[in-house]
């Protein structure tokens, strides 16, 4: 066939979190983004996963303490115009750039709930057991509750809805006494969501004024805000938060309505942090595999890996979502929900993360997704430098200019496992990957002998012998004891890009 008939092959694509929980609560995220943003295009990352920008309860919440949706940074509520992350003019000028850059936007909607009440409101509730929210351990009696939402910096700019005691289903605080609980409101048509993971009895509520999503008031503005954000900021896509406790039948729906209105290639990927890959495909199903979930199944194998001595590197995809739902996954090493210090801390050791960034970079399955405290290290009580030895983005370059094309797995060593990419007819240079978790070691892997006689290098530099590729395509690949190499073709198109020399000092301290 010739060249000119055959399809183009699909380039690469790496979603990038672009923030961790410890970014300062200095109002220049934005601007750091804007100033980072060619650089991240230019070693491969397409889309970036930005933090929940929605106003918050205070001037330095990350956002998951949501007060207002339509709130970008624009009106003066909680103490500041500006969200912890900047002003929406700097936002609007980030999403301006990054469309003229090809670079794709994804929000942090977080839909569950709402915090920060403008005022208290009177309702009748019956308090829940907190470990089995199906059961009740009070009679119905009379709270108030901050439950009532004016918006009054805001006023009825972009939507004019307001949200009082009867669009929530439940509550955690009574101020009339000061006491702490899990408050079911009841009223007409009021009760958990049953369209709800099944997490402490039924998983609907989860925090602060929970939503409720079976009132079509609450239904209507939040489907509104959903279009009303995507064009405002032109954006590819959302990261969906907790998308367990809350309705999949109102999930389903918005979606269907968004991809309506906004195009049917607005991707979607939800947290749902649960170690079980069978409920999350399930889960998937029940969605009609209209979105993806993150892979914390694997992420729980990097960790029980990276923690225990010479563990058996080929049982690594065991369970994981991308071995199960390879289309659906998106794959991590780490995010702001995992990082120390967060409820569901997982901690993958420094030196695994790059054997684990490249299983998840430099393989055929799965949706990769860098971490910002990765790439840019972390602030905070527990500070960290940069992964990888600073070579995070090397990695991310070589996804994007050299993992193609059908894998062939050398995994008959627990220790020291291997791959080859054969690259395609467009892109034919292809790598090769060894990794150690024990001694130096070394494969013999056939790369094609259309690489016959080529010599091959470690883009990374960390092993630095060369690999003469013989008459029958194959080469004896090396790798460093406890690391990683990627093995090019030395002459390879693009090869005069590494190492990259990224700029990780994104607080120019």
């Amino acid at each position: 066939m010739e060249d000119q008939d055959r399809k183009p092959t699909r380039e690469n694509t790496t979603l990038f979190q672009g923030f961790e929980w410890n970014v300062p609560a200095d109002g220049k995220h934005w601007k750091r983004l804007i100033e980072a943003l060619p650089k991240l295009k230019a070693i491969g990352v397409d889309n970036i996963w930005l933090p929940p920008g929605c106003k918050a309860s205070s001037p330095n919440g990350n956002g998951y303490d949501i007060y207002d949706l339509y709130d970008l940074g624009e009106f003066d509520q909680k103490g500041s115009r500006a969200t912890k992350w900047g002003t929406k003019e700097e936002l609007m000028e980030l999403a301006k750039l990054a469309k003229e850059s090809g670079v794709g936007l994804y929000w942090d909607a977080v839909l569950n709930h709402k915090a920060a009440a403008d005022k208290t409101e009177k309702c009748k509730i019956v308090e829940v057991d907190p470990d089995d929210r199906t059961k009740e351990i009070s009679e119905a009696y009379e709270i108030e509750g901050w439950l009532g939402f004016d918006f009054p910096g805001r006023g009825d700019k972009y939507s004019s809805q307001k949200y009082h005691w009867y669009h929530f289903s439940g509550t955690d605080f009574n101020a009339e006494n000061n006491k702490q609980g899990i408050y079911k409101i009841l009223g007409e048509n009021k009760g958990w969501s049953s369209s709800v993971d099944n997490e402490q009895g039924n998983a609907d509520y989860m925090m602060f004024a929970d939503l409720d999503y079976s009132h079509p008031e609450v239904q209507e503005d939040v489907k509104n805000w959903g279009v009303w954000i995507t064009k405002e900021l032109g954006l590819k896509g959302f990261r969906l938060d907790a998308v367990q406790h809350f309705s999949e039948r109102f999930t389903n729906e918005w979606i269907e309505n968004l991809r309506q209105q906004c195009g049917q290639d607005i991707f979607i990927v939800g947290e749902f942090w649960v170690g079980d890959t069978q409920v999350m495909a399930e889960w998937l199903g029940k969605m009609n595999h209209k979105f993806s979930l993150y892979d914390a199944p694997l992420l729980y194998n990097f960790s029980s890996i990276s923690t225990s001595e010479k563990a058996d590197l080929r049982k690594v995809f065991d369970g994981s979502l991308v071995q199960e739902e390879p289309v659906n996954a998106v794959t991590v090493v780490m995010n702001h929900d995992t990082q120390p210090g967060q409820t569901v801390a997982t901690p993958v050791e420094g030196f695994f993360k790059p054997l684990a960034y490249c299983l998840i970079l430099l393989r055929q399955d799965g949706y990769p997704c860098p971490f910002y405290g990765d790439l840019y290290g972390m602030k905070g009580e527990h500070p960290e430098p940069p992964s990888c030895d600073d070579k995070l983005a090397d990695m991310i370059l070589a996804r994007k200019l050299y993992a193609y094309g059908s894998q062939e797995d050398y995994w008959d060593d627990p220790n020291c496992i291997g791959w080859v990419r054969r690259g395609t007819w467009d892109k034919p240079n292809g790598l090769a990957c060894v990794m150690s978790n024990a001694g130096p070691g070394q494969i013999r892997m056939a790369v094609g002998d259309m690489h016959k006689d080529e010599v091959w290098t470690d883009l990374l530099s960390w092993e630095e012998s060369e690999v003469k590729i013989d008459d029958e395509g194959y080469g004896l690949f090396p790798c460093p004891g406890i690391s990683v190499s990627i093995w090019v073709n030395k002459d390879a198109d693009g090869r005069d890009r590494f190492p990259t020399k990224f700029d990780s000092n994104i607080y120019k301290e």
